[in-house]
């Protein structure tokens, strides 16, 4: 089976790549071609036409699990802010802004995580977050500035997955600002640079 009559091939991506997920959640990285294929409603057959191994398709769930990260920073972006730290400024917005669905949101980081006992995941994912890091490192501002924004904003979100509680929306507005603010201060003086990180 090739295709479903009257559904597209992307459709059927998306179906496949969410039926995959589910699965992933519920037993790990053990999960067979044959589990997901039921879960989606299609024959093994029909999976395999889309992604040829199960290496293919999770390879192709962690992908659109980063690319939709890299999505959010793009929509948080603000095309009239052309100071240093701009994509800082998206980044630290998209990491605590409340989203419409903050559990699929956590959903998508707990399955990442378990993607990476894939070598070749686990790879891709250290480019990425490298190419991240270097675009932020890049943004024009100081290392400290950057290194105490960025780390505030990855533990409010990620507290969640280790078992800390969801802050609530206006602690996490009130510290979006802040942390906003401090990616807009003047430069200081050199002493008053508190960490120096080799580039």
């Amino acid at each position: 089976m090739g295709r479903t009559a009257g559904r597209t091939s992307e459709e059927t991506r998306k179906l496949l790549l969410a039926a995959a997920g589910r699965v992933l959640r519920a037993k790990s990285i053990s999960a067979t071609l044959e589990d997901i294929a039921r879960e989606a409603g299609v024959s093994k057959g029909g999976l395999i036409y889309h992604f040829a191994s199960k290496d293919e398709l999770f390879l192709a769930l962690a992908q659109g699990i980063l690319d939709d990260f890299h999505a959010c920073i793009e929509a948080e972006t603000d095309p009239e802010d052309t100071a240093p730290g701009a994509y800082t400024r998206a980044y630290i917005r998209t990491m605590l802004t409340p989203q419409a669905d903050d559990t699929a949101v956590l959903e998508d980081m707990v399955l990442l995580g378990q993607l990476l006992s894939v070598p070749t995941i686990a790879a891709i994912a250290r480019a990425d977050a490298d190419a991240l890091e270097d675009r932020l490192r890049g943004d024009g501002l100081r290392d400290d500035v950057r290194l105490l924004v960025v780390a505030a904003a990855d533990g409010a979100n990620s507290a969640p997955i280790w078992g800390g509680r969801s802050r609530p929306a206006a602690e996490l507005d009130a510290l979006k600002r802040h942390l906003l603010e401090l990616t807009r201060q003047p430069e200081p003086q050199d002493d008053q640079n508190w960490l120096s990180l080799p580039r």
